[in-house]
């Protein structure tokens, strides 16, 4: 092409825009909210503000609070959790909370129990799933399933559902780590801890010792009495989903309508989920859908082992901060 030819294409004149000055128009982030370098030797409350206001770390902050507040209005806080939170050794967290009174009842699914149990009569869990699938030897582990089944088919009689069940038989035991038991540590402080099980997902159902009534039985309890704490949220209440991407999501939807449909006052709460993944599930079953008729909803992506015992030590701060107000 010559240096006479053209395209013959038309172009807009960048001429005639109507611009703009920076101290006219806002902007989303300022230099006041960016984080600030920790020094060692700081205290956690130095490092929480040193965090950037911005974005997540900003609703960590803010959910934190929330948190706190409620607890020290004596509102319920509920916490959702998958079997991987035990197995991430976040246990001792969460019996810390029960102690001081943070939170009211939880909820989780059947691999939780199983964890849980192991650890506190052995110390130890989380077997190689693709090496034990190899033979056939995933899930035998006969201790396992038989004092769990057998505790549950023990329910039928005591009437209890089957987190009590568990929490009763591992108090009962000689385990030799039940300090380290959640199922143990709510049993005894009187604390609902509900097993939302689904037959066939655990390996406990595929031993002899499984009894499908027993199990059923004891879990549609649960649901009842998981209905009822779900019913006692209201505005300043908080639901917390740690790391379970179907089941208690699920649950926590049915639940959700049985106590609106009894007339308990399940508006206004604030509700966080916690997961390493975006999970189509909690997004609307767990913050969407519950807030449409009012509310919060926090979303936190991150490994549990680093997300939940960052957001612990901020509520125990909190905490801490509203009892010398």
């Amino acid at each position: 092409m010559s240096k006479t030819e053209h395209s013959g294409y038309e172009e807009v004149d960048l001429s005639r825009l109507k611009r703009t000055r920076m101290t006219d128009i806002e902007r989303k982030v300022e230099q006041a909210a960016f984080a600030r370098p920790v020094e060692a030797g700081q205290s956690l409350d130095e490092f929480v503000e040193s965090l950037p206001d911005i974005l997540a770390a900003r609703d960590l902050r803010r959910f934190a609070r929330i948190v706190a507040s409620a607890t020290h209005d004596g509102k319920a806080v509920i916490i959702m959790f998958g079997g991987h939170v035990i197995k991430t050794g976040l246990a001792p967290l969460l019996i810390d909370w029960i102690k001081r009174g943070i939170v009211t009842s939880l909820a989780t699914n059947g691999s939780s129990s199983i964890h849980d149990s192991e650890i506190a009569l052995f110390g130890r869990t989380s077997e190689d799933v693709a090496e034990g699938l190899a033979d056939g030897s995933f899930g035998m582990s006969s201790d396992t399933a038989d004092f769990i089944n057998n505790a549950i088919t023990a329910s039928e009689e005591a009437e209890l559902g089957f987190g009590e069940a568990v929490g009763r038989a591992l108090r009962d035991s000689d385990a030799p780590y039940k300090d380290l038991s959640l199922f143990c540590c709510a049993y005894e402080s009187k604390i609902p801890l509900t097993v939302h099980v689904a037959l066939g997902t655990d390996i406990i159902h595929q031993h002899p010792s499984a009894n499908g009534s027993a199990i059923g039985g004891a879990s549609m309890k649960d649901f009842r009495i998981f209905a009822r704490e779900v019913g006692r949220l209201d505005k300043g209440a908080v639901v917390m989903n740690f790391g379970s991407a179907v089941i208690m999501p699920e649950v926590f939807l049915k639940a959700l309508t049985v106590g609106r449909n009894l007339g308990y006052p399940a508006h206004g709460f604030a509700v966080a989920n916690f997961d390493m993944n975006v999970h189509y599930r909690p997004m609307q079953n767990v913050l969407n859908r519950p807030t449409l008729t009012g509310g919060q909803k926090f979303n936190f992506i991150g490994h549990h082992e680093i997300m939940i015992p960052l957001l612990f030590a901020m509520v125990n701060a909190e905490m801490e901060r509203l009892k010398n107000e």
